[in-house]
């Protein structure tokens, strides 16, 4: 993939360099009032209608806004991207101007080939017709000629599975039906490039695995893919390079583990900024109750004494109790309470030096308690860690109420709830 550092049309031309999709400067703009929105748009036919409609239309108007803004890039024969971004952000749009589906109010996309837009599977198909009948006029509409559909139909039928109710109305098909066919008439266009926007969940788990065993060969024979996922592993496993996107603007592009880890730490970490300007916060010590022992201080720390700001998912980190004990307490019970800053509060570790059978004993004067963790196992986000130092059961010394850090990653974290720590070889018996 090649990024690029703007009329409005989307056009198909010969490139060079087995370039087959070229996207430049595009950005598309639309009005979140309706009755404005339509004028808008009887305005703009009319001006094109009459030649009045000028090159450049890259002003908002009222009510308007930008869905997606100046988005550039290239896609070679043979190569596959991820688009990442929340919900709004402007993926859909993207793959709706690439597939010629709406124009782009600014810039211009050329594509080299046949473009097959696996977007809403089915939608395009007449719920009158008979699943034969809408074979023949989705594939028409993708490109083919009724000799190429009468050649690969039997193949569309057998993929889809949907046996004897080929010739049954689609309006008696079940959503998973008309998904089913709907992919099978696209991917048996043989396009050149494919556009994918979360349709990969169609069928049984037999069904899907079928689809990515397609999806794969046609990548083989030089197919070029765009995918759009919210699911990392299937994003990382089809693509080698991504962009993430965000209120329509491209806010880092590149190898995809790298886009995608980016784009999970920011959408961890994204409640974090909403609600804190520093990375470790001690919003309330209960200095005023203490007895035996007096919490001054709660720190995480590196190996070298360091502290340490921002936590990073799956590398080690030593949480520092610093104390004062007004005298000799020989059994001192620790409790570390963590939960996930979301709209629930959710608990997601409790850790007890009582429950872990360690006998703890603080001399008289300054102490440190250090609670050591090999492995950090709590996936990107905000936290709140609640402290008790305890002189024997149910006796409180002294607490932290919220001990609020971050923690991000350099994994990729989205179908996990902690980090396992492992490792992989193979072993010849």
């Amino acid at each position: 993939m090649t990024l690029m550092a703007s009329n409005q049309k989307v056009v198909s031309t010969p490139q060079s360099d087995d370039v087959v999709l070229s996207v430049q400067g595009v950005s598309k703009k639309f009005c979140r009032d309706l009755k404005r929105s339509l004028l808008y748009g009887v305005r703009d036919i009319g001006k094109e209608f009459l030649g009045l409609r000028g090159e450049k239309n890259d002003k908002l108007r009222k009510k308007e806004f930008w869905a997606l803004q100046d988005v550039s890039f290239e896609l070679r024969r043979g190569e596959a991207l991820g688009l990442v971004g929340k919900n709004g952000s402007g993926k859909s749009t993207l793959l709706r101007i690439i597939a010629g589906l709406i124009k782009p109010d600014v810039g211009m996309v050329r594509v080299n080939g046949r473009v097959a837009p696996l977007i809403a599977l089915g939608a395009g198909f007449n719920p009158v017709l008979t699943g034969r009948e809408n074979i023949y006029a989705n594939m028409s509409i993708l490109g083919l000629s009724k000799e190429e559909i009468d050649e690969r139909f039997d193949e569309v039928v057998e993929f889809a599975e949907i046996g004897e109710a080929i010739d049954s109305p689609v309006q008696s098909y079940s959503s998973g039906m008309a998904a089913r066919l709907g992919f099978a008439s696209a991917i048996h266009t043989n396009p050149d490039i494919l556009l994918i926007d979360e349709v990969l969940a169609v069928g049984d788990l037999k069904f899907r695995a079928k689809c990515n065993r397609k999806l794969f060969r046609l990548r083989q024979n030089g197919a070029t893919f765009i995918l759009v996922s919210h699911n990392s592993q299937v994003l990382l496993s089809a693509c080698n390079s991504a962009i993430y996107l965000a209120l329509g603007k491209v806010v880092t592009s590149g190898e995809a583990k790298s886009v995608v880890v980016k784009y999970e730490n920011d959408l961890f970490l994204n409640e974090a900024a909403g609600k804190s300007k520093d990375s470790c916060i001690t919003e309330e010590i209960n200095n005023d109750e203490f007895r035996e022992i007096k919490i001054n201080d709660c720190v995480f720390i590196d190996d070298q004494g360091r502290i340490v700001e921002l936590l990073k998912t799956s590398e080690a980190v030593t949480l520092c109790l610093r104390c004062t004990a007004y005298e000799r307490v020989d059994e001192v019970i620790v409790r570390l309470i963590f939960r996930e800053l979301s709209d629930f509060n959710e608990l997601v570790l409790e850790l007890s030096s009582k429950a872990d059978e360690e006998e703890l004993v603080m001399e008289l004067g300054e102490n440190d308690v250090l609670i050591h963790l090999s492995y950090l196992g709590l996936k990107p986000g905000l936290y709140s860690l609640r402290v008790l130092i305890e002189a024997g059961a149910r006796n409180t010394c002294d607490r932290v109420d919220s001990f609020t850090f971050r923690v991000q990653s350099s994994t990729i974290m989205s179908n996990c709830s902690f980090y396992q720590p492992r490792s992989w070889k193979i072993s010849n018996s």
